[in-house]
């Protein structure tokens, strides 16, 4: 039987509570109501609860916390950049994530059949690694445990939002499941993913493109591991990543036109490993074994609009990318990072944090870097699996130049690593108990 997780938060000097022995705070006791309590949605609580101005948060989640999970050979993964890794750390909880994270100190870019390509170096951008590769039950556990640990935190799991109210003064909500419940907020977080239920109740629009291609997603084990290397490599039946998971394992992602995915989950291990394989050229030698391949349809997705009022949308129910440059997961975390920095700011001078127009500064902070991080993965996504020659000319023309101009590679790479433009404090390492 699933549990309902509650921790108590200390009311302030003030407020009222509703006796000694009642877990629930009274309504309207919230400055932050997070409807979703995944990666992001986590992530955010974990970067508001330490801010000089602690606020009260809610996290509303469909699955219980503080679940460790078990290790398998096809768990999922998620590359985290070097600048996420900043992110974690000012919050303090790269420290729980390390011991299970693999560094990615390189990575080789190629095409298939063609003279393009290009190297980036941890090394020749001065840091000890590009990105890592963490499991998710890592990632989860980490988040789990803080939040578990935070007398400011009330945890709701397994629940979701139901009906949400936003007024002028407040966001109502209320909670579906074994604790049922109606909550009052000064702000609301949708972070409930792509198909975010909030944002429809919002009545925010989503503008979609279908780029008519699936990601095959699987774990293998290769004959001759290089460890420290990921791999980007672009062939004429779609683009793959290979991406370090220690010792043999990688975790490969493979994408396909929709219409092929079918025939590729069809296949044998054998006719799939060495097919996958082939495309590679033998870089990795022979692929052993795989896991549980999956498909997940390919499309980008942007709300219409990310503030409503008192609420706000971020995580892939904001934007939902290509995985081509594995950037969807560290442009939320930056989202989260502004976003703290936004409502720090606010809360230090007394303000709401639900205030629309003050929400505003969150909104225009993002944009650049939303804008740029979108159209860059899209220009990949169409440039990459174009078949026609002058494409691939000019594609290969660009790989080779990266190669050969320095400071072209960096400024791509520095763009990968999410730390192009202004920063907020967590990504500069600014712990928010410094702030």
């Amino acid at each position: 039987m699933r549990r309902t997780t509650v921790i108590k938060p200390r009311l302030s000097p003030g407020r009222s509570g509703q006796g000694e022995g009642d877990n629930h705070p009274p309504a309207g006791d919230y400055d932050v109501l997070i409807a979703g309590g995944g990666m992001v949605g986590a992530s955010l609580a974990a970067a508001l609860v330490s801010l000089p101005l602690p606020l009260k948060i809610a996290v509303v989640e469909a699955v219980p916390f503080g679940s460790h999970g078990q290790p398998s050979y096809d768990e999922r993964i998620t590359a985290v950049s070097w600048g996420s890794r900043r992110i974690f750390e000012s919050i303090g909880l790269w420290e729980h994530m390390a011991p299970e994270a693999t560094a990615i100190h390189h990575i080789h870019v190629s095409d298939r059949g063609h003279f393009g390509m290009t190297r980036l170096h941890a090394q020749e951008m001065r840091v000890p690694a590009l990105g890592y590769v963490v499991p998710n039950r890592i990632i989860g556990r980490a988040l789990g445990e803080f939040l578990l640990r935070q007398p400011r935190v009330t945890l709701l799991a397994p629940a979701k939002l139901g009906a949400v109210n936003v007024q002028c003064d407040a966001v109502t909500a209320k909670v579906e499941g074994a604790d049922a419940r109606l909550l009052s907020a000064r702000l609301l977080v949708a972070a409930d993913g792509a198909s975010s239920t909030i944002r429809e109740q919002l009545g925010i629009a989503t503008r979609t493109w279908d780029y008519g291609q699936s990601a095959i997603i699987c774990n293998v084990s290769v004959q001759r591991p290089q460890p420290g290397i990921a791999f980007e490599r672009f062939t004429d039946s779609g683009p793959l990543a290979l991406l370090p998971m220690g010792e043999d394992r990688y975790a490969l992602i493979w994408t396909v036109a929709s219409r092929c995915a079918p025939a590729m989950l069809a296949m044998t291990d054998t006719e799939f490993l060495e097919t996958a394989a082939d495309r590679f050229n033998g870089r990795c030698g022979r692929f052993l074994k795989a896991g549980r391949r999956q498909a997940y349809p390919l499309s980008l997705v942007r709300a219409g609009a990310q503030l409503h009022r008192r609420a706000i949308v971020v995580g892939n129910a904001a934007h939902s990318l290509h995985p081509i440059a594995g950037q969807g997961f560290n442009l939320s975390l930056r989202d989260v990072a502004v976003l703290a920095d936004t409502l720090g700011d606010i809360a230090a001078s007394g303000g709401d944090v639900g205030e629309e127009q003050r929400l505003a500064a969150y909104i225009r902070a993002r944009r650049c870097d939303q804008l740029g991080t979108s159209l860059f993965t899209d220009f990949l996504a169409r440039v990459f699996i174009n078949p026609l020659p002058p494409v691939a000319w000019a594609r290969n023309a660009g790989l080779l130049a990266l190669e050969l101009l320095p400071p072209a590679r960096h400024l791509l790479t520095r763009r990968n690593m999410g730390l192009a433009g202004r920063l907020p404090r967590l990504a500069r390492g600014v712990s928010p108990t410094r702030i």
